[in-house]
């Protein structure tokens, strides 16, 4: 039995941690209490048989949350730049994973070997971390770096490998303005973008998550400097960003929407409109058939017509047939059983319709939106400025300048499918990407 507990982690991420207990089997009583007091388990309860026997099964007392978990480790030693380098493989029934860690009294040396190694932007994960990820238990964490908006969401899977989400919510930072026209990303959207997840980054290290997954959308697949993006956000958080194409866009969102809402066996269109374009995945039931992206999303529309504000219907007009054209794709194709719609867009749409002073996942899930309120707003927005969009109960203030676009392409991709109404996921890709990654599917 060997158990550490972690002491301190310096602003560089390095941590140290301090031996509280190595002994072989049998334990005596005082070191079972240690261990249980290591673990958080209240010792006096534990003193129980019952919970001893829970302890010993597989665990979960009056304590936290916890699992036993077989490890078989092999591991080899050498000496780098005077700090010891440990090589260790650790294999579980669900996979194995290799680890290096650097070891050595002085920080400063150990942060020297890590930069020497080529490993100072990957980042610091130690042992129970990393084999939470491995067998998908703890808390994990994923980033959708979007055109017009940044999502994060931490939740947390448990023994029965359900998730209870701890932290979801969404950052305007407009990372796609200026692209239509310069094909770029441009510096001021890049600054606020990187500033919003180095906040994520840091809120995800505070909430002991095992591992982050961040990807990439339109904006970002479609900039010149995408990739320089990427790296830059590598350097500055540690995050790894990996750009997605529009097709694993739409089958993100698809699983993201099957696996929120109750669904039949009929025929089911999943629809994901962002800042820089837009997702349709078509299936029955949880099968998918077809997919496809198309780069049709609000920024883009908002810039090129100047929807950000008062628009004459003349103007209106004018960006729905824009829509339509570039929506060609839809043309002919059969109304569907089902029809959901996910994304800031539509969840937006379904606040304003509530008139949500706070946004309440549990009405804006399942709200079916008709054209009839589509239309509705439409109007509210267009012959508004975004200073008095702004005051619309239910409308996230930073959205007030991509609203109207959005409700544009939601109210064109009704009328192509032939549809009168569709129903509102408040899941989007990044409740997929967490399944998908992290889920023990």
């Amino acid at each position: 039995m060997d158990v550490k507990e972690l002491q301190h982690v310096n602003e560089d991420g390095l941590e140290q941690w301090k031996p509280v207990l190595k002994a072989e089997f049998p334990l005596s009583a005082a070191q079972v209490e240690s261990v249980l007091g290591a673990l958080g388990v209240d010792v006096e309860l534990a003193r129980n048989e019952y919970v001893l026997d829970q302890l010993l099964g597989d665990v979960v007392g009056p304590g936290p949350d916890l699992v036993s978990v077989e490890v078989h480790k092999r591991r080899g030693h050498v000496t780098v730049g005077g700090a010891m380098a440990e090589l260790t493989e650790l294999g579980t029934e669900r996979g194995a994973i290799r680890t290096i860690a650097v070891e050595a009294e002085d920080p400063n040396l150990v942060a020297e070997v890590v930069r020497n190694l080529g490993l100072q932007t990957r980042r610091n994960v130690n042992v129970p971390r990393g084999l939470k990820t491995l067998i998908r238990f703890g808390r994990f964490a994923v980033i959708d770096v979007g055109t017009n908006s940044v999502k994060f969401v931490i939740s947390e899977c448990g023994k029965d490998g359900a998730w209870r989400t701890v932290v979801d919510r969404a950052e305007v930072t407009r990372l796609g303005e200026g692209l239509d026209r310069t094909g770029e990303l441009n510096e001021e959207p890049i600054r606020r973008t990187v500033e919003a997840i180095a906040d994520m980054a840091e809120e995800a290290e505070r909430h002991a998550v095992a591992a982050v997954a961040a990807v990439g959308t339109a904006g970002v697949r479609m900039a010149r400097n995408g990739e320089a993006f990427v790296e830059a956000l590598r350097e500055r958080t540690g995050i790894e960003v990996e750009i997605i194409s529009g097709g694993e866009e739409g089958h993100l969102a698809y699983v993201a929407a099957t696996e929120g809402l109750q669904l039949g066996d009929g025929s089911l269109v999943v629809f994901d409109t962002g800042g820089g374009s837009s997702q349709f995945t078509f299936g029955h039931g949880r099968e998918v058939e077809e997919r496809f992206s198309v780069n049709v999303g609000a920024v883009r529309f908002t810039e090129q017509f100047g929807l950000d504000g008062v628009v004459p219907a003349e103007r209106l007009a004018e960006a729905l047939n824009a829509i339509a054209i570039d929506l060609e794709r839809l043309d002919g194709r059969p109304t569907p059983d089902v029809f959901v719609g996910i994304g800031g867009a539509v969840t937006n749409l379904a606040a304003v319709e509530h008139e949500l002073a706070t946004y309440d996942p549990d009405i804006v899930r399942g709200t079916v939106l008709d054209r009839g309120e589509i239309d509705r707003q439409i109007e509210l927005y267009r012959t508004r400025t975004a200073d008095q969009r702004r005051e619309i109960i239910g409308l996230q203030p930073k959205r007030a300048e991509v609203i109207l676009a959005g409700a544009c392409i939601v109210r064109t991709v009704l009328e192509k499918l032939g549809s009168e109404s569709l129903t509102v996921s408040d899941r989007g890709l990044r409740h997929g990407l967490l399944e998908e990654r992290f889920g023990r599917g």
